[in-house]
């Protein structure tokens, strides 16, 4: 059984902005981790999650490749780490007013393998933290770019 993990965050500010906020590697960087992002299909990439001491986590690199990357609209990359292989995550840019909805999924998620579940829910964990900070990164560029 797969499961994936889906959220529709609305961001006041335009398209551009967030499109901005998920390609550019820096930024990318501010909300998530530290990587050599580049928006181009094709593209192998890592992210650098830091360890953890408190909680026993002693960081891990995660393996992606863009899949889709349709500026300002859709991001897609494969996303591998551990034992979370072959998973997937999108993004998918819809303006709606002034502002942009933000579809997001993080798909492929196999309970049936070992550690599949404590996988599952430290993604949904650590997703939720990251997108907040999405938020906040975006409009911190639109401040710094007025």
């Amino acid at each position: 059984m797969t499961r994936s993990i889906q959220r529709q965050i609305a961001i006041p500010q335009p398209r551009e902005q967030v499109w901005r906020a998920i390609t550019d590697r820096a930024t990318l960087a501010e909300w998530m981790f530290p990587n050599d992002f580049e928006p181009r299909v094709g593209h192998h990439f890592t992210f650098q999650v830091p360890p953890n001491p408190k909680v026993g986590f002693e960081g891990l690199v995660v393996r992606c490749e863009v899949l889709e990357c349709e500026p300002p609209t859709t991001l897609v990359f494969s996303w591998s780490a551990a034992e979370l292989v072959d998973t997937r995550v999108s993004f998918r840019l819809e303006s709606e007013g002034e502002g942009t909805l933000v579809l997001f999924e993080h798909a492929g998620f196999d309970l049936s393998r070992q550690f599949g579940e404590q996988a599952f829910r430290g993604a949904e964990f650590g997703w939720a933290k990251m997108l907040k900070q999405l938020v906040v990164v975006a409009a911190g560029q639109t401040a710094n770019r007025k």
